[in-house]
């Protein structure tokens, strides 16, 4: 490709004539141009390019967003960028094809490329289907509009493939995003289950249940060598998160098969029924409760409980709050924060009788602001032993000693130190 002294931007040759200047400034032949398979494509494209009605910037911002996919880098980009500002608006509506004809000095200039460098731009351009060439019988790039800006004839870099293949680009972009969310989802959910493994482990010895948490943990730290990097793609990343579910589910159901055992040698049997899940978002209902059981809540709990708003715990439990978030559950009323504590207790450790049995002593609504509280200290490593925290707290409600509201504003305060 020889440099040639083109036209210059913004003067179409009509009005060089009538300037009395000749036509076009002869210039070097580039040569015929092997009719290669990835230049026939692009004259496909192109051919399809001009029958469809797709903005400049729709087409650009299209093939930006997956110009690495396609093979293209950021020079690539920038070179295909400078040659759009070439092309008018009219050039990309339905029965015309955005033509430009630039010499290459002219582009040299604007893109800083030597000419080796730009020969090989856009014949890389060419080669990922995004551009074509409207050659002229002699080699030459030239053009022309009408009054009306529209172009008569021209020879240059046809970038109608752009207009041909914006929907595919778009689709190409909707699905990366798709796979983009998906990875970055793996990823979180890797973290919480190796987050809430290590927990089940350390719970394990400090409660000294029996079973092979020596080879588990092995098993955990074999699986952390695994870790995702840059380079995992996200069918890897699956699999990595299939296998520490696998020993997530195996470390649960061991942690809390041994946990009610030791549970049940503690506690006081206590009859509860599933009617403490329906939790109104009425402060005094939430304490109300019609069941039967061993031992009614305290008075002083419901009370205490009482004096704590939802947004008051939501700021004081933010690591709570977002865990719940990650389970696709959200903070609205009372009955949305007991079921969030219903599911996250046992992610930190807290079997489900010790859950049935906070609720009996403590009333549905202070117990769950219990556990909110305890998974904020076990999260923030205050708390080693979220069951046999929680079982203090239960004997503390008993007798009166249980001040929720005071623990409440004591997190608020500390996170804002």
């Amino acid at each position: 490709m020889g440099k040639i002294d083109t036209i210059p931007l913004g003067m179409t040759e009509v009005t060089r004539a009538q300037n009395g200047e000749a036509m076009r400034t002869p210039c070097p032949n580039t040569g015929w141009r092997k009719a290669s398979l990835a230049v026939r494509e692009s004259d496909t494209y192109a051919d399809a390019g001009e029958h469809m009605d797709v903005p400049k910037q729709r087409a650009m911002l299209a093939v930006k967003r997956v110009g690495v996919q396609i093979g293209l880098k950021a020079s690539d980009v920038m070179l295909l960028d400078t040659l759009a500002a070439f092309s008018q608006p009219q050039d990309w509506t339905h029965g015309q094809r955005a033509i430009v004809w630039p010499s290459n000095a002219l582009l040299m200039e604007h893109t800083g490329f030597s000419l080796s460098a730009l020969k090989r731009h856009v014949n890389r351009l060419a080669a990922a289907g995004v551009i074509a060439f409207k050659d002229s019988p002699n080699g030459k790039r030239w053009g022309h509009r009408d009054a009306r800006g529209e172009i008569v004839e021209a020879y240059g870099f046809d970038l109608s493939p752009l207009a041909a293949r914006t929907a595919e680009f778009e689709a190409l972009h909707e699905d990366l995003q798709q796979e983009r969310a998906e990875y970055q989802t793996l990823k979180r959910h890797i973290t919480i289950t190796r987050r809430l493994i290590r927990a089940r482990l350390e719970a394990a010895v400090q409660e000294r249940i029996k079973g092979p948490w020596a080879d588990l943990s092995a098993a955990f730290d074999e699986l952390l060598t695994h870790l995702p990097t840059r380079k995992t793609n996200t069918e890897k990343l699956r699999r990595i998160a299939g296998l520490f579910d696998q020993l997530k589910s195996r470390i649960e159901r061991l942690f809390d098969t041994e946990m009610d055992t030791k549970t049940s040698k503690n506690e006081p049997h206590l009859q509860t029924t599933n009617k403490l899940e329906s939790v109104k978002s009425n402060v005094g209902d939430s304490c109300d409760t019609k069941e039967t059981t061993a031992q009614k809540p305290n008075d002083g709990n419901c009370k205490e409980a009482a004096k704590i708003d939802l947004a008051t715990i939501a700021q004081a439990c933010p690591d709570f709050t977002s865990w719940a978030k990650n389970l696709g559950l959200s903070l609205r009323d009372w009955a949305d924060l007991h079921r969030m504590a219903g599911q996250l207790a046992p992610m930190i450790g807290i079997p489900q009788k010790s859950w049935d049995t906070a609720q009996a002593y403590m009333g549905p609504q202070a117990a769950a602001i219990a556990v909110a509280l305890v998974f904020e200290k076990h999260t923030s490593g205050e708390v080693k032993s979220p069951a046999g925290y929680l079982r203090g707290m239960i004997a503390k409600s008993r007798v009166g000693e249980l001040h929720l509201e005071r623990s409440c504003y004591g997190r608020l305060k500390a996170l804002a130190a």
